[in-house]
């Protein structure tokens, strides 16, 4: 009874149609829901994502919950986490994710769940990295660390006393540094991001964390453009 009346005036919408949640529904409305286009790769040994990544860094496993569809349901759902402060989508995804991937035994062997970051300026400006809920659902349905303080995003004016103390990956787009590297030695690590597309991001982030001896890294995403 209290739920209903709560629900009347404060009323639970759907994150991607907008239109009131019924009482047995959470986050999404049950046609929105059964309209995302999942993709399975994990259930599936599907390599779709892998493929990306031939030849360019090695990577155990790697996935991603849905494929993005330009002016899809997904692109709406990543915006509204980006950039409408929706951070509860990312709770919904990973912990959607995190159920998935804790029944398999290709990703229980996961030690740690790191975010590709944000800048600095970036994390101000939104206030919270759009990765961090989803990273963290997933990290607390495999029962392992998540850490964000580990890999980190720079700028090209870093100066250069901070880049002789650190790892880095440097080239006209992108600038990732590596802090507390004794602490993922010998670890497998699950880097987890919004979106894959070309790749670019993700194989410069692994780049950075290859410098550390006997590290695994396995992907997971919110979704794919494929």
């Amino acid at each position: 009874m209290f739920n209903t009346l709560l629900n009347l005036f404060f009323p639970k919408v759907c994150y991607a149609c907008s239109k009131h949640l019924n009482d047995n529904e959470n986050d999404l409305c049950i046609p929105c829901r059964h309209s995302l286009p999942v993709t399975n790769f994990h259930f599936n040994n599907d390599d779709t994502v892998l493929k990306i990544f031939y030849g360019r860094v090695k990577i155990e496993n790697a996935t991603a919950l849905f494929r993005f569809e330009k002016k899809g349901i997904v692109q709406h759902l990543i915006h509204q986490l980006k950039y409408k402060d929706k951070e509860a989508i990312g709770l919904f995804l990973g912990d959607w994710l995190g159920g998935e991937l804790s029944t398999l035994n290709t990703y229980k062997k996961v030690d740690m769940v790191i975010p590709v970051p944000l800048h600095e300026k970036k994390l101000k400006k939104r206030g919270y990295n759009q990765v961090a809920k989803f990273g963290q659902q997933i990290a607390n349905s495999l029962n392992i660390t998540y850490a964000d303080n580990v890999l980190l995003k720079g700028s090209n004016t870093e100066s250069q006393t901070l880049k002789s103390r650190l790892f880095r990956w440097n080239d006209t787009d992108e600038l990732f540094i590596l802090k507390n590297a004794k602490s993922i030695e010998n670890k497998h690590i699950l880097l987890v991001d919004d979106m894959i597309t070309t790749g670019a991001t993700i194989e410069a982030c692994i780049t950075v964390l290859n410098q550390v001896p006997s590290v695994k890294i396995s992907v997971a995403s919110m979704a794919i453009a494929t």
